[in-house]
């Protein structure tokens, strides 16, 4: 499973972060993706990676305040500052754990003018503020989460080429893509220059990426004969433990694998 990477997220979910790492090298993975591992101190995270022998690539930004319903503070107006205090603790988390990209959260908020000009202010400044990090963007479908900033691959496309970002990157998730009633391949097509990290799950219960409505070994492929040269995260909710699903999910990356070659 060389270009797949275990989003600890969801996979493990009930162990401790430190437990969740080992797990993911025990099973083969060569690299992990976190959602908001802040209460785990960075240094501790850096270490159990490398005695697991993974690579740690990337972690959300944190959410804000979740007790008032946010989920990022990137496009909200009005709340620079606070995002600034937030990107900055992502910022120096990230380079002391060992992970090189952000995920910036955009947070509950309409995709209209001063929304996109927020979240372009924003991301100016957290490029100039962390030159060495790559930041992602990642659009949410409506039936998870319901107002969130953006849906559309679309959007976050428009925001990073509006604003003239240099190390801003699509996330592009099949499984919220899927979600929307679109094509996985014909959107990855329009995308393809921005994206900087995949993830992926079935659609539309979001368990393992094998059966649903969605054909993800077929998108797989697509990405294969496209040229895609980058990180595949397994972002799923195990269907019963994650080494059931092990086996076939091998078999998805070594088919990926040797299409990719």
């Amino acid at each position: 499973m060389k270009r797949f990477s275990a989003n600890l997220g969801f996979l493990w979910s009930g162990e401790e972060l430190l437990t969740r790492i080992a797990h993911a090298g025990a099973a083969g993975f060569p690299a992990v993706e976190l959602h908001w591992p802040y209460d785990v101190p960075a240094a501790d995270v850096r270490r159990a990676c490398a005695d697991a022998g993974v690579r740690l690539l990337a972690l959300n930004s944190p959410l804000g305040d979740t007790s008032a319903g946010e989920s990022g503070l990137a496009a909200l107006p009005g709340r620079q500052a606070d995002f600034r205090e937030s990107f900055h603790r992502a910022a120096d988390y990230a380079r002391e754990a060992g992970a090189g990209r952000v995920h910036v959260m955009a947070g509950i908020t309409a995709f209209d003018a001063a929304g996109r000009a927020a979240m372009a202010e924003n991301l100016r400044w957290a490029e100039e503020a962390a030159p060495e990090l790559t930041l992602l963007l990642e659009p949410l479908n409506r039936h998870d989460k319901p107002g969130y900033f953006y849906h559309l691959p679309e959007q976050a496309l428009e925001i990073i080429e509006g604003a003239g970002l240099a190390r801003t990157r699509l996330m592009f998730d099949a499984y919220h893509v899927g979600r929307e009633g679109l094509s996985p391949e014909a959107e990855y097509d329009g995308a393809a220059p921005h994206v900087g990290h995949v993830q992926f799950a079935s659609v539309p219960d979001r368990r393992e990426p094998f059966g649903g409505t969605v054909d993800m070994a077929r998108f797989l492929a697509h990405l294969a004969a496209r040229g895609y040269d980058g990180w595949v995260g397994c972002e799923y909710l195990p269907a019963s433990t994650v080494e059931d699903g092990l086996p076939e999910l091998r078999a998805m990356a070594e088919a990926f694998d040797r299409a990719a070659a």
